[in-house]
């Protein structure tokens, strides 16, 4: 069964950082195109940072850029988020996604992000 487990949420202060993984397992990872999305209470989903499945083309919300870096490591089957600069209004919930043309898309089960004081 494929997996995609995000960690590294948690609560941190305005101004603060944090870095979270996305750990996919049981598919071809490296064929993959990544990215991260978030959810606040009452909005809807939405795209916060994709990577092209060999790492080389990425791209952000207007919202995070200069703030946040989108990485991966296809030898560890992870994607990582470095989140710098935190405002209260990055609080959401983060998922992983994994996406490939003519294959099924995968989400993880969300990491909770609190940016408060």
């Amino acid at each position: 069964q494929v997996q995609l487990v995000e960690s590294g949420g948690g609560l941190v202060q305005p101004g603060g950082s944090l870095r979270l993984s996305c750990a996919g397992s049981r598919f071809t990872f490296s064929s993959y195109a990544m990215s991260w999305y978030r959810q606040a209470p009452g909005k809807e989903r939405e795209l916060v940072a994709a990577i092209s499945s060999a790492g080389g083309s990425t791209n952000y919300a207007d919202s995070v850029k200069g703030r946040f870096t989108i990485s991966r490591d296809n030898a560890k089957n992870t994607m990582y988020l470095q989140m710098n600069s935190l405002k209260p209004e990055d609080t959401a919930v983060y998922y992983c996604r994994a996406r490939r043309a003519g294959y099924n898309e995968y989400w993880g089960q969300g990491t909770q992000v609190t940016v408060s004081s």
